[in-house]
C-alpha cells in the first residue's frame, strides 16, 4: 500500500505572513538605498535587519516549516549516500573524458568525410 501525503490548506494567517515577510524584503531594500547618505552602515545594518526579520516571519509560516522539514529530510539523504572512493571517482573522470575525445574525432572525421563526399565527389568543388 502507498503511503499518501497529507497536505495542508493555507490558512490566511500564513498567507498574512508570507505577505508580511515579503513586504520586510521590500521594505529594507528600499531602506537600504534611502539612507545612502547616512553611510553604509546604516544602510547594511537597516537591510540585515529587514533581511533577518522576514525569514524569522516566513520560518514561523506553515510554509517555512515545510521548508526546514524538507531540508532535514534531503539532508539526511545525502549522508544515505555512498561516495566513491577518490581511486574510483577519478577513473570514472578519466573514462568520460577519454570517451569525449573518442567522440569527437570520430564526429570530426565523420564529418570531413561527408565534406569529401559531397563537396569533393558528388559537387565536385575543388577547393
Amino acid at each position: 500500500m502507498a503511503s499518501s501525503q497529507v497536505e495542508t490548506v493555507s490558512t490566511n494567517v500564513d498567507k498574512a505572513k508570507l505577505g508580511l515577510a515579503v513586504a520586510l524584503v521590500l521594505a529594507s531594500l528600499v531602506g537600504f538605498y534611502l539612507l545612502g547618505k547616512q553611510g553604509p552602515v546604516a544602510q547594511w545594518a537597516v537591510l540585515i535587519a529587514g533581511l533577518v526579520a522576514a525569514v524569522i516571519v516566513f520560518m514561523s509560516s506553515e510554509l517555512g516549516k515545510q521548508f526546514v522539514a524538507f531540508g532535514r529530510d534531503s539532508w539526511r539523504e545525502v549522508k544515505k549516500v555512498v561516495w566513491p572512493a577518490r581511486k574510483e571517482a577519478v577513473q570514472m573522470t578519466a573514462y568520460v573524458f577519454v570517451f569525449v575525445v573518442v567522440m569527437a574525432l570520430f564526429l570530426w572525421l565523420t564529418d570531413k568525410t561527408l565534406e569529401w563526399v559531397f563537396y569533393d565527389l558528388i559537387l565536385g568543388w575543388k577547393r
